[in-house]
């Protein structure tokens, strides 16, 4: 989901009973969206292999147990 604040999603997740976790900016999204996507249409595209998302998440800032497969 997308937020304008990181109080909105406190906000929300309170509503909810949720916990918190995966938040990224926008412009964090966007350039995970590029990475992953950028050759989608290729016919030689192919989903990335587990060590390849856990490099590219690192790259991006995106750590933690949201972002790992443990």
């Amino acid at each position: 989901m997308v937020f304008r604040s990181e109080g909105d999603v406190r906000r929300w997740c309170d509503a909810r009973k949720r916990s918190i976790s995966g938040l990224m900016p926008i412009s964090t999204s966007w350039a995970l969206a590029r990475a992953w996507y950028h050759d989608r249409l290729s016919p030689d595209w192919r989903r990335p292999a587990r060590d390849e998302i856990t490099v590219l998440f690192t790259s991006l800032g995106l750590t933690g147990p949201a972002w790992s497969f443990g």
